[in-house]
């Protein structure tokens, strides 16, 4: 059984930072690529990262590069990203996803429960 679980989520000021983590099982992660996702109530869903396990290439949305990093942990089997300079936009349900033997983030194959974000001004 596939199973993604994403975490870190939580409260935190505007300029601050948190680190959300994405813990998998069921298919051979370090050959997946890990995307990171983010909704708004009521808007579409949206790309922010995408890292490639197998080649080390991560991949940013504009509006997040330079402020997050992501990235993975082949002997843990978890996925990471890093969140700096938080910004209230930044709000949001953040969900991590898998694509097996991949490199890039389109078509997930398979999709985490969300953790919530909020960023305070």
């Amino acid at each position: 059984e596939v199973q993604l679980q994403a975490s870190g989520g939580g409260l935190v000021q505007a300029g601050g930072s948190l680190r959300l983590s994405c813990v998998a099982s069921g298919f051979t992660f370090d050959t997946a690529a890990i995307g990171w996702f983010r909704q708004v109530p009521g808007k579409e869903r949206e790309g922010v990262a995408c890292f490639g396990n197998g080649d080390g290439r991560a991949y940013y949305a504009d509006s997040v590069k330079g402020r997050f990093t992501a990235s993975g942990d082949n002997g843990k089997n978890t996925g990471y990203l890093q969140m700096n300079n938080l910004k209230p936009e930044d709000t949001a349900v953040y969900f991590c996803a898998a694509k097996e033997l991949a490199g890039t983030c389109h078509r997930m194959d398979y999709w985490g429960r969300g953790t919530l974000v909020t960023v305070s001004s």
